[in-house]
């Protein structure tokens, strides 16, 4: 939690300057908006790695012939099975972790933007942050602690939106996974059912945690539902 804890100040300064910035054009949904480009900022510093992940996807799936011919060959000696396919990934330079990379390297940040609209204080100063607003909800506030006051007044109605775009992102990320899943370069079994299920988790998280960090989960979402529509496209389909 330390770790996480020394971070919190730095975005503090981020975000507050970014809404300052932002301030003459949005007005009082500044700090929204800042949230939203501090989100946009951090992917487009992951996108080398999106790239890479891009890159695997595509070595994957012309490695898949070989695959199966290995999983043919070898079917009744699982451990042969397993060292050939290691080795012949290791040999072109890939792995499955590559896909996982831009998802791993952004929780970090997820945390950070969590635990900024969760603190009162930032070293040791009140947090300003958390007197913002989203069209009347709380940044600071989650969606169990306002539907007390009702569930169509309008706070609870700004997450119910928000809640309906990540699912929506949820709907189109499962089915992109299912679709790679068919095509060999996405788990399959159990693996692919828990990968196609995943995105769905974000809905849940975004019931319980700020709306901060729910701007965040929908801001990255999106992101990379561009992301993966024009890598995919200009990296991995040429490979097809």
């Amino acid at each position: 939690m330390f770790l996480l804890d020394a971070p919190v100040p730095i975005a503090y300064a981020l975000v507050t300057g970014l809404a300052d910035g932002i301030h003459p054009v949005a007005g009082p949904m500044a700090a929204a908006t800042a949230i939203i480009v501090f989100t946009l900022l951090v992917r487009l510093a992951m996108l080398p790695l999106a790239v890479a992940a891009a890159r695997g996807e595509r070595t994957r799936a012309r490695l898949l012939p070989k695959v199966r011919d290995l999983q043919q060959r070898h079917k009744k000696n699982p451990e042969r099975l397993k060292r050939e396919t290691a080795a012949l990934y290791e040999a072109e330079g890939a792995t499955p972790l590559t896909g996982c990379l831009p998802m791993f390297a952004q929780v970090p940040f997820f945390m950070v933007m969590y635990r900024l609209f969760r603190s009162a204080t930032v070293a040791g100063h009140q947090n300003a942050l958390l007197a913002h607003t989203l069209l009347g909800a709380p940044l600071g506030q989650n969606w169990i602690g306002l539907v007390g006051g009702g569930l169509f007044a309008p706070p609870s109605l700004v997450f119910l939106g928000l809640l309906a775009l990540l699912a929506a992102l949820a709907v189109w990320s499962s089915r992109r996974t299912a679709a790679t899943a068919s095509a060999g370069t996405a788990p399959a079994g159990a693996a692919g059912v828990l990968a196609r299920v995943a995105p769905f988790g974000t809905v849940v998280f975004a019931v319980f945690m700020p709306l901060a960090a729910g701007l965040y989960l929908l801001a990255s979402g999106t992101w990379t539902a561009v992301e993966r529509a024009v890598l995919h496209r200009r990296i991995v389909a040429p490979a097809a």
